[in-house]
């Protein structure tokens, strides 16, 4: 199974809008810097407004945020993009007549469940302000670094 990428992509697509460092920021300019084709950023883009995070019209390259940056949580945009998924997953592909294989995975189930929780719990704490702060962090110390 591929491991999904699409929050991290989101929260970068997030950064770009935040950071208004673009008059006109394109669907086009983000799949440069996150290393993908535009149309994967529109749907992005899509998940995301259906979720009511950002506004934008469809063709213009006028996305904006439709709340400050510190009211919108990791988790506000994981669920934007993945929905119910949860992070981790069970093999369900397992012999149903072998004993070890039933019970390994339902043991495994209780544990992921909390860890699932503990992550959400962690998740709604950090906002995309709190991100978008731990990059100008990263940005001054490389570059305080450079002199």
């Amino acid at each position: 199974m591929k491991y999904s990428r699409k929050l991290s992509d989101t929260i970068h697509t997030l950064a770009f809008i935040c950071l208004g460092e673009e008059e006109h920021l394109t669907s086009a300019r983000i799949a440069e810097s996150v290393k993908t084709n535009p149309a994967y950023i529109r749907q992005l883009m899509a998940a995301l407004k259906n979720a009511g995070l950002i506004s934008n019209t469809q063709g213009q390259a006028n996305a904006c945020l439709t709340k400050p940056a510190d009211e919108i949580t990791m988790l506000d945009v994981y669920r934007a993009v993945e929905g119910e998924k949860p992070l981790l997953h069970l093999d369900i592909d397992i012999n149903p007549e072998c004993g070890v294989g039933i019970n390994v995975q339902l043991a495994i189930g209780d544990f992921y469940e909390e860890i699932q929780e503990a992550a959400e719990q962690k998740m709604r704490e950090i906002t995309l302000q709190d991100i978008i702060d731990r990059y100008h962090e990263k940005l001054k110390n490389i570059h305080g670094d450079a002199e």
